[in-house]
C-alpha cells in the first residue's frame, strides 16, 4: 500500500511516500507562510525522485490540527481534492501525535506543545504503546502556558516543539521536566511520522473520505471569535 503523508500545520510543509511501513522518500521544507506555493510543486518533485505516480497512491494521511490555521486549511483542501480525484481514504492525524512520535520510544511522558500564541500552546500528552507508536495520555488540549505549568505532568517528561521552545527556561525550572535543544529536529514533524500514523489508523478502520474528512483547530478562528462575541450567530 502506498501511502501519501503531509503535513502544513506548522512554519513548514512536509511530505512523505511510503510503501506500507517503509518510509520511501521524505521532504521538510521551511517555507514559513507560503504554504500554498511551495506544497504542489514539492509533491511533484517527490513523485518524481520516487517514479510513483499519483494514480499509485492509495491512501493519504493529513495532520488535522491543531496548528496555524491557513496552513492546517492548506493540507486538508489539498489532501481533500487529491482524495476526490483518486477516490481514496484519507486518515486525519492528530499535529500533537506526529510530533510526539519524534521522541519516541521512551519511559516517561512525552509533552508536546505548539505555540498558540496569546499565552497559549496545543498541549498533548503521550506515551509509547504497545506497538511502539505513540499512545495519547490526555486529550489534546488549548491551554494558558501559566495554566499548564502549575501543574506538570507527575512523572519524568520531556518536552518538544515550538511551544517547548519558547518556553523552555520556565519547563526546565520544573524537577521532572526535560527540553530538547532549540536546534534539534525532533521539534518538527516528520510527513513520514504522519504516514505511519495514517497507515496505523487505517489498519484500525479508522478513516475518511473527501467528504467527511475535516480539520480540527481547537480554536476559533479570528473572524469566529468576533461573530460569537458579538453576538451575531451564524451573520457573516
Amino acid at each position: 500500500m502506498i501511502t501519501l503523508g503531509m503535513d502544513c500545520a506548522t512554519d513548514t510543509v512536509g511530505l512523505a511516500l511510503l510503501n506500507g511501513e517503509t518510509i520511501l522518500a521524505e521532504i521538510d521544507i521551511g517555507s514559513g507562510k507560503n504554504h500554498a506555493e511551495v506544497l504542489l510543486p514539492a509533491l511533484e518533485d517527490l513523485l518524481e525522485r520516487t517514479g510513483i505516480s499519483m494514480a499509485d497512491i492509495d491512501l493519504l494521511a493529513c495532520t488535522c490540527g491543531p496548528g496555524s490555521f491557513t496552513g492546517v486549511r492548506t493540507g486538508a483542501s489539498t489532501a481533500k481534492g487529491i482524495a476526490m480525484a483518486l477516490g481514496k481514504p484519507i486518515v486525519g492525524v492528530s499535529t500533537l501525535e506526529a510530533l510526539a512520535m519524534n521522541a519516541l520510544p521512551r519511559r516517561g511522558i512525552v509533552c508536546t506543545l505548539l505555540d498558540a500564541r496569546r499565552g497559549q500552546i496545543y498541549a498533548g500528552s503521550y506515551g509509547t504503546g504497545a506497538d511502539g507508536f505513540s499512545e495519547n495520555r490526555t486529550p489534546d488540549r488549548l491551554i494558558d502556558f501559566e495554566r499548564w505549568i502549575a501543574d506538570p505532568p507527575k512523572s519524568e517528561f520531556e518536552c518538544i516543539g515550538d511551544g517547548a521552545i519558547r518556553y523552555r527556561d520556565r519547563i526546565l525550572e520544573c524537577p521532572n521536566g526535560r527540553c530538547l535543544p532549540a536546534w534539534d529536529r525532533r521539534h518538527r514533524i516528520h510527513a513520514g511520522n504522519v504516514g505511519l500514523l495514517g497507515v496505523r489508523d487505517y489498519s484500525r478502520g479508522r478513516c475518511a473520505d473527501a467528504l467527511t474528512f475535516m480539520p480540527r483547530y481547537l480554536r476559533l478562528s479570528e473572524a469566529e471569535a468576533r461573530i460569537v462575541s458579538t453576538g451575531r450567530g451564524g451573520q457573516l
